[in-house]
């Protein structure tokens, strides 16, 4: 059926990393693509700028970036072409202790498990049969629920994924070994007794692993830029300062694909859902926020720990209990004297962020959702407490609470990076209960941000799949599986 001639194929609005794989995918299909974003630089989450004094040059979202290195999608486009340099540091990640020793995350499962003593065939047998599975099921679990591509692969994946965390660790002897994976469950942003908390300790240490955790040169804005110069190399078009607050503002499309929230999704088409639809919006949960601090620095931290003083990427919460009462403490409602911290020091290995024999920092520890009490003292004492001597090297801070988080990037509702809590009840049927996640009830139009399937982070999968359904819904294009 040939369709009636509009202004453009598809329209996207947002330009985070969904948002653009999703134009990306359709505009190499052949499509008329239009990718709208409301601020006047691309990039939702992928930004960078000098928050503190000249010269210095931060990260306003993400910063470490292993499932963009790992995204089945990403990794077939030409992005070093277009400016994207990944810097690989020597210790991915490391998890200091009170002891002044560190857990860490090195670039193959053996140099990681010869590190953790009495746990290293734990370890070793854990993370090698993730590792050897991830190429054959690494779409299917950055993915909507389907029937896999290797169903007994993933069957096996899902038998370690699926269970809490806490369960995860149970084998584990060592406090070092426990600590290592409380740290990677923590990035899902819940308690660690709740169902598959294990699945995202897996997967970030498989994509270490396999690709490491690089941090893009120059700034996260490099990956959006990059991703954005080849999206418009292949014809694609980009609006910048388009605040998108009604249909009737976007120019006529077949297909029209949001990187939006839940709630802005209604804000914007409601009258065009279903009330059921809507219904199921309404109840649609968001988690924990975050309070984040940038940090101009006069020196490197002076971890105690050697590892942690060469690591892109700290995970700052000591043992395996601590961590558990800290992030369960802030699902309740409370804020934590000793929050759990995820720093990054990018000028470690990244020059082009400070200047010369200067450095920067960036860390943000979990809080209630729409929290705005200032975290400060406690992250800062945190990190005092690991590497003493810290709060002197301090030149300059920023700070962003929950509310300064969603005016800045109004997809963290409450501060909510993760666009929406991933539990079980949330994993695969995000934002709704729908044979496809993708699809709201009205016709031609599609949600494409990290409140789909697989979530948050930055990997583009949630855009390319929505993307790969209305291109086979409305163009009756079919993609080919990655």
């Amino acid at each position: 059926m040939k369709l009636e001639k509009r202004d453009y194929d598809a329209v996207v609005v947002g330009s985070g990393p969904n948002g653009l794989a999703a134009a990306i995918l359709m505009q190499q299909k052949g499509l008329q693509v239009l990718l709208l974003e409301a601020k006047d630089e691309i990039g939702g989450g992928l930004r960078s700028a000098e928050l503190t004094l000249p010269g210095f040059k931060h990260d306003i979202c993400s910063a470490i970036h292993p499932l963009a290195a790992a995204s089945p999608f990403f990794k077939n486009l030409p992005l070093a072409q277009f400016g994207l340099n990944y810097i690989y540091p020597d210790v991915d990640a490391a998890h200091p202790l009170d002891n002044g020793t560190a857990a860490v995350l090195k670039g193959s499962v053996a140099d990681t498990a010869q590190l953790l003593g009495a746990d290293e065939r734990r370890y070793y047998k854990l993370m090698s049969s993730v590792t050897e599975a991830w190429p054959q099921i690494d779409s299917d679990v950055l993915g909507p629920l389907h029937f896999p591509k290797h169903p007994f692969t993933m069957a096996g994946f899902g038998l370690k994924a699926l269970p809490p965390a806490i369960f995860l660790t149970q084998p584990f002897l060592t406090t070092e070994a426990r600590a290592l994976i409380a740290g990677m469950a923590a990035h899902s942003m819940q308690p660690l007794t709740h169902t598959a908390t294990s699945a995202i300790a897996l997967v970030l240490m498989a994509a270490g692993h396999l690709k490491g955790w690089p941090i893009p040169k120059g700034g996260s804005h490099s990956i959006a830029n990059a991703l954005a110069a080849y999206f418009t190399s292949i014809g694609g078009k980009i609006e910048t300062d388009v605040y998108v607050r009604s249909l009737e503002q976007l120019p006529s499309a077949h297909a029209v694909l949001f990187d939006i929230s839940p709630k802005q999704l209604l804000q914007i088409a409601g009258h065009k859902l279903s009330s059921i639809y809507k219904w199921q919006l309404e109840r649609y949960r968001y988690g924990m926020g975050v309070y984040k601090i940038d940090w101009a620095l006069d020196d490197a931290i002076p971890f105690m720990a050697g590892e942690c003083r060469r690591a892109g990427t700290v995970h700052i919460g000591n043992t395996f209990e601590e961590i558990r009462v800290a992030e369960q403490q802030t699902w309740d409602g409370i804020h934590p004297e000793k929050p759990f911290l995820l720093l990054a020091q990018q000028s470690l290995y990244d020059d082009s962020r400070a200047p010369a024999d200067k450095h920067t920092a960036w860390a943000y520890c979990h809080v209630p959702n729409g929290s705005t009490k200032n975290m400060t003292d406690a992250i800062e004492n945190q990190i005092e407490r690991f590497a003493p001597g810290f709060k002197e090297r301090i030149l300059a801070k920023h700070t962003m609470d929950t509310a300064q988080m969603e005016e800045y990037n109004p997809n963290y509702i409450g501060g909510d990076i993760n666009g929406g809590v991933i539990d079980i009840r949330q994993l695969f049927t995000r934002p709704a209960l729908r044979y496809s996640p993708y699809k709201t009830s009205a016709d031609g139009i599609y949600l494409c941000s990290a409140s789909t399937p697989p979530g948050g982070g930055v990997h583009g999968m949630c855009g390319y799949w929505s993307a790969k359904k209305a291109l086979k819904d409305v163009f009756n294009i079919s993609v080919d599986s990655l």
